[in-house]
């Protein structure tokens, strides 16, 4: 359940791009959400990798991406936009609620997680949140996260990334931590751009809190 305010009279419609491998459920989803006020669907891609190419074109305000696809999955998928399209907002919308997903999308950059059973209506108002920066979740996905389920350590990370990371968590320089490592800074500098990349972050400070988040230090 969502709740929030309605599309404004005048307000410029929210582009969505609707990404999920099954044709019917992404054309259902397409087309319910284009009747909906405030909404315009500015394209559909069947895979993660279709739906880079798509939002590269038509540059969406928020992308609702299904989790499990052939080719590349919504996750991956996630982790690139975020860094082609930092504006773009994007909502998992899936029928699997499992843990692992959440946090997998979570830590890609998704800014929501919900599941298909949606009506129209409140999935359209998710849209209009989540363009918002309003974090939109399923009811069973926030009781999980209320309980405390933690999300799993990072299995997109080497060990030698892990550790780069504690240490920015610790607040050590780039210098701090290739003398702590026996690095060089450059490799230390090359290291930090692959853990942001493979988790979806921004900077040393995301950084610093999804380990915190995530039980690394």
């Amino acid at each position: 359940m969502v709740n929030g305010p309605v599309a404004r009279e005048g307000a410029k419609d929210v582009r969505v791009l609707v990404v999920d491998d099954q044709d019917l459920v992404r054309e259902g989803i397409a087309a319910l959400l284009g009747i909906q006020p405030g909404i315009e669907v500015v394209g559909s891609a069947r895979d993660g990798g279709e739906a880079v190419d798509v939002a590269g074109r038509s540059h969406p305000d928020v992308v609702l991406m299904d989790v499990r696809m052939p080719g590349m999955d919504g996750v991956a998928a996630t982790a690139l936009l975020r860094r082609q399209l930092p504006g773009c907002r994007i909502v998992m919308l899936t029928t699997f609620n499992d843990d692992e997903y959440v946090g997998r999308a979570l830590r890609a950059g998704a800014v929501g997680y919900l599941l298909k059973n949606l009506p129209a209506a409140e999935l359209a108002q998710a849209v209009r949140l989540a363009h918002a920066g309003v974090a939109q979740f399923d009811q069973t996905v926030l009781a999980a996260l209320a309980a405390g389920t933690p999300a799993p350590a990072p299995d997109l990370l080497t060990p030698r990334e892990t550790e780069v990371l504690r240490l920015i968590s610790a607040g050590a320089t780039n210098r701090e931590i290739a003398a702590r490592l026996y690095l060089s800074e450059g490799t230390v500098k090359n290291h930090i751009s692959r853990v942001l990349s493979r988790l979806g972050l921004r900077d040393r400070t995301q950084a610093a809190l999804y380990a915190r988040d995530n039980g690394l230090v």
